[in-house]
C-alpha cells in the first residue's frame, strides 16, 4: 500500500507540476498574444501615415510574437516594398525588395480562407509588380505570379493585360496577342480591351488592327463621344505622319477621321479637343487639294472650327456659362 501511495503521490506532484506549466504557458500566450496586438495596431498607425521603416519593425515584432496572423505578412512585404527606391544602388535599399518578395509569398500562402480572397489578390499583385522592369525586373518570375492573378479571377482583363505586357517587352508578340485576345473574350463588354488592343497593335505598327480595335471599342460605346474622338485622332496621326501613304489612302484616312470626329461633335457640341481636331482634320484636307477656291474654302472652316475651340476654352476658364 505504501508503494501504491508513493506513486498515487508521485503522480499528483507531476500533475501539479503540469498544472502550473500550462498556466505558466497560458499566462505567455496571453501576454505574448497582446503584444501582438499592440504591436500591430501601432504598425497600421505608422502603415498608414506612411512611416514604412517603423511599420515593417512593428509588423515584424507582431509576427514574432504570433506568427499565425496571415494578413500581416502581405503588410509587412508592403513596408518593404515601400521603402525601396529604384536606382539606388545601397546593399540595404537592394535588400529590401527580397523581403518583400518573400513576405509577398508567405501572404499569398497563408491567406487560404475566403473571406481573404481580395488580400491574396493584392499580394500576388504586388509580388508581379516586384519583379517588373523598374524594381527585380525578373519577368521569368514575374510570369507565373500573374497566371496565379488570372486563376485566381478570370474575368479580370487587367491580369490578362499584365500578363501581355510582360510577353510583349520579353519579344514574345504572338503570346501577348493571344493573351490580349485571351482578355477580350473574359470581357468582351469592356472597353478598356479594345483600347489596350489598339495600343499594342499601335505599337507593333498594325494600323489597320488599331483602327479595328477602336471601331469595336465605339461600338461598345456608342454614346461615347470620346470613342470616336479617339478614333479620329488616330485617322489624323497616320495620315499626318506616315510619308510611304499613297496620296489615295491619305484621303480616305482624312475622309475616316472627319466622319469619327463630326460623329463626336454631333454627339457633344461643346467638345474642345474634339473641334480642334476637326480643325487638324480640315487643315490636312485643305493641303491635298489642288484648287485654291475649296482650299480657301476648307482653311476658312477650320479657322470657324479653331476659334470656337478658342472661345469655349476661355468661357470655361472664367466660369461664364456655369
Amino acid at each position: 500500500m505504501s508503494i501504491n501511495g508513493e506513486k498515487v503521490g508521485a503522480l499528483g506532484a507531476v500533475a501539479a507540476l503540469g498544472l502550473v506549466a500550462m498556466v505558466g504557458l497560458s499566462a505567455c500566450a496571453k501576454v505574448a498574444n497582446l503584444k501582438a496586438i499592440m504591436s500591430y495596431k501601432e504598425a497600421n498607425k505608422a502603415y498608414q501615415i506612411g512611416d514604412y521603416k517603423r511599420s515593417a519593425q512593428l509588423y515584424e515584432e507582431s509576427l514574432q510574437s504570433d506568427p499565425n496572423q496571415a494578413p500581416i505578412y502581405f503588410y509587412l512585404g508592403n513596408s518593404y516594398d515601400n521603402q525601396f527606391k529604384p536606382g539606388v544602388e545601397d546593399p540595404a535599399n537592394q535588400a529590401l525588395l527580397p523581403k518583400a518578395v518573400q513576405n509577398y509569398e508567405l501572404a499569398i500562402e497563408k491567406l487560404s480562407r475566403p473571406e481573404d480572397v481580395n488580400l491574396r489578390k493584392l499580394s500576388l499583385q504586388y509580388l508581379a509588380a516586384a519583379y517588373g522592369p523598374d524594381k527585380l525586373n525578373d519577368p521569368v518570375k514575374a510570369e507565373p505570379a500573374v497566371q496565379r492573378l488570372i486563376m485566381l479571377d478570370p474575368a479580370d482583363p487587367t491580369n490578362y493585360f499584365a500578363l501581355a505586357k510582360i510577353y510583349e517587352d520579353s519579344g514574345v508578340y504572338d503570346e501577348a496577342e493571344k493573351v490580349l485576345a485571351m482578355a477580350k473574350d473574359a470581357k468582351p463588354g469592356d472597353p478598356a480591351v479594345y483600347m489596350t488592343l489598339a495600343g499594342y497593335y499601335n505599337r507593333q505598327g498594325q494600323f489597320d488592327k488599331t483602327i479595328e480595335a477602336l471601331k469595336e471599342r465605339a461600338a461598345k460605346e456608342p454614346n461615347n463621344p470620346e470613342a470616336y474622338y479617339t478614333l479620329s485622332t488616330y485617322y489624323w496621326d497616320e495620315a499626318y505622319r506616315n510619308n510611304r501613304l499613297r496620296e489615295s489612302e491619305k484621303r480616305e484616312y482624312v475622309q475616316s477621321g472627319m466622319e469619327a470626329i463630326d460623329h463626336a461633335i454631333m454627339i457633344r457640341p461643346d467638345y474642345v479637343e474634339a473641334l480642334v481636331y476637326k480643325n487638324l482634320l480640315l487643315r490636312l484636307q485643305a493641303n491635298m487639294e489642288r484648287d485654291p477656291a475649296k482650299q480657301q474654302a476648307l482653311l476658312k472652316q477650320a479657322d470657324q472650327f479653331r476659334d470656337k475651340a478658342q472661345e469655349l476654352r476661355k468661357t470655361k476658364a472664367t466660369g461664364v456659362g456655369d
